[in-house]
């Protein structure tokens, strides 16, 4: 059984073989597009950019966890990730819109496309994709990361296999408004992506829960430890999207004031094994132990004057 470290290593290796073959490509399908005037092999190299752009992340979140915490930054650059997402979010939909409005002006006046080489190019792009897939699947179960990768690589080889199917239906017909067509559909495969990116980037940095995590539930499956009597002043986060923290107030029965110790370790093992909350930070407190109200109530209190002699008068201050 591999440690952490050999396991991220193997994983860094992975990646970086795919960002390599999927730059070659972006690459192909960018030039390619140009050279035979295909808008549809154009968008599928938006798409594919969206894949790089995706492993570049994955790769980045890998290590930016190996880098230490500082006392400027004390989660370390983890939200670097989400920074970087919420850029490229709004990077593709600029791009979408371009690829829209050449699209419109292709439906109404459609261009000859160089369908035969349009049709190599993306066989190209597919085999890239598959080769990249191959490549991840075998880790894509056992990571978060690795897995929302082999997705946007599986994604965008079936947008190139919809540009093979273009390729063939204008070299055989001549409807060269199919061109425009399929890259409609793939921006809004794109859109739909980015915009479910920019939706994810601004939660986290809102501070919202985490999609996945049910409140109601996870309060009560920490009020159900033993000892507890109740949870309040719950917050759940995402430091980044692979990382989230918890912060709440635990109020003890009095007869386990003893075994706090106890019921935080009990705790905060449930939080990470069924929640997969790895940053908890627990305050343990016994509101039936204290003498005194729940609930203090501030008053103004008369503020004491200082008194200082200066010659023959005082003056307070």
């Amino acid at each position: 059984m591999t440690d952490g470290k050999e396991f991220d290593s193997s994983i860094t290796r992975r990646f970086a073989f795919a960002i390599a073959l999927t730059s070659v490509t972006f690459l192909a399908e960018l030039i390619g597009g140009l050279w035979t005037n295909s808008l549809a092999l154009l968008a599928d190299a938006a798409h594919v950019f969206t894949d790089l752009f995706a492993l570049l992340l994955s790769l980045m979140a890998i290590r930016l966890a190996n880098l230490p915490a500082t006392d400027r930054r004390t989660y370390g650059w983890h939200r670097a990730e989400i920074l970087a997402a919420l850029v490229n979010g709004a990077v593709l939909i600029i791009i979408c819109m371009g690829i829209l409005h050449e699209a419109w002006s292709r439906l109404l006046d459609p261009q000859a496309v160089k369908s035969k080489e349009m049709f190599i190019i993306a066989i190209v792009g597919l085999t890239m994709n598959l080769i990249v897939a191959s490549r991840l699947h075998s880790h894509a179960h056992d990571d978060l990361n690795v897995r929302s990768a082999f997705l946007h690589v599986v994604g965008d080889a079936i947008a190139s296999v919809g540009v093979i199917v273009g390729g063939v239906i204008m070299f055989f017909t001549g409807w060269y408004i199919v061109d425009a067509l399929i890259s409609v559909a793939i921006v809004v495969i794109i859109l739909v992506g980015a915009l479910r990116i920019l939706r994810e980037a601004l939660h986290i940095l809102l501070e919202g829960v985490p999609s996945r995590i049910d409140v109601q539930e996870l309060v009560a499956r920490m009020r159900a430890v033993e000892g507890v009597n109740d949870i309040h002043h719950l917050h759940v986060w995402s430091i980044c999207s692979h990382i989230t923290a918890l912060s709440a107030h635990v109020d003890v029965e009095p007869e386990y004031r003893l075994r706090q110790g106890e019921i935080v370790g009990e705790i905060e093992r449930m939080l990470e094994h069924d929640f997969h909350i790895v940053q908890s930070t627990l305050q343990v407190e016994c509101s039936r132990c204290l003498t005194g109200p729940v609930i203090q109530q501030l008053r103004h209190r008369e503020r004491k004057s200082t008194l200082c002699s200066h010659g023959h008068g005082g003056h307070s201050h």
